[in-house]
């Protein structure tokens, strides 16, 4: 699975405001496949575009079910606090809720308000930041700290996490917090840090599990095709995360 964009997935503009209604008109052209809700009071702003656009008469809150329930990027153009009340009803996991991106009354800043790793919304608002000239307002702490985000990996490769939820959470902490992590790697491609800054010095790189003294590393990360036993597990309480790549066809 390659990382999410907006013209790959789906994506819903919402316009409350006759500012946010005209920004959208403007970004309209650039995403066709996108579709518009917009509220009957400002429907006016949007001029004639293609894309497909439903118009509301009535409360802003009561269409927020069905957006959750059919896209995968929301994008809201209005102000932060507003949606974060409107949303907190519908709110159930990063595993499930879709991305939901804000962007303010000025076009000034796109803020991924949830879902920004496993939703995608980070990568969304950084694409969207990009169409309109705007600053996008990172706030997860791998992506302000330009480290490894340890639950997405290898997404656009290919790989899959295997670990308790809970070793995901203290890894990641372990990462953001400067520890020493030893990243171990036996399989998949050479091709997964992609940020244009260096790797940071606390991830240090090892290509056999073996070599990995576990008393000096507060983490490890594993990419690996090798079965990894209970007792290993256990042995690293809290402090593995394992990614499957996928196999070279034979």
């Amino acid at each position: 699975m390659s990382d999410p964009t907006l013209h790959t997935v789906r994506v819903a503009l919402v316009a409350i405001t006759k500012h946010g209604a005209k920004q959208v008109a403007a970004l309209a052209p650039a995403l066709p496949c996108a579709e518009i809700l917009v509220s009957e009071k400002v429907s006016g702003e949007l001029g004639t575009i293609t894309n497909k656009t439903t118009i509301y008469s009535g409360a802003m809150k009561d269409e927020i079910a069905p957006l959750f329930a059919n896209y995968d990027q929301i994008v809201f153009f209005v102000s932060l606090g507003v949606v974060v009340r409107m949303i907190a009803p519908y709110l159930k996991s990063k595993e499930e809720d879709p991305g939901v991106i804000v962007v303010d009354d000025a076009g000034q800043f796109v803020i991924p308000v949830l879902s920004g790793h496993v939703g995608g919304a980070n990568a969304c608002a950084e694409q969207l930041a990009d169409l309109i000239g705007a600053t996008a307002v990172l706030t997860t702490a791998s992506d302000v700290g330009k480290t490894i985000p340890v639950d997405i990996l290898g997404r656009g490769l290919g790989w899959k996490l295997e670990a308790p939820k809970i070793n995901v959470t203290r890894v990641s902490a372990d990462v953001v917090n400067g520890e020493l992590i030893a990243f171990v790697q036996e399989a998949g491609s050479p091709h997964w840090w992609i940020r244009p800054t260096p790797l940071p010095s606390n991830i240090h790189l090892f290509d056999n599990f073996s070599a990995v003294d576990l008393q000096r590393y507060k983490s490890v990360l594993w990419v690996t095709h090798a079965a990894v036993s209970d007792e290993l597990w256990q042995q690293l309480h809290e402090r593995l995360v394992v990614y499957r790549p996928p196999r070279e066809a034979v």
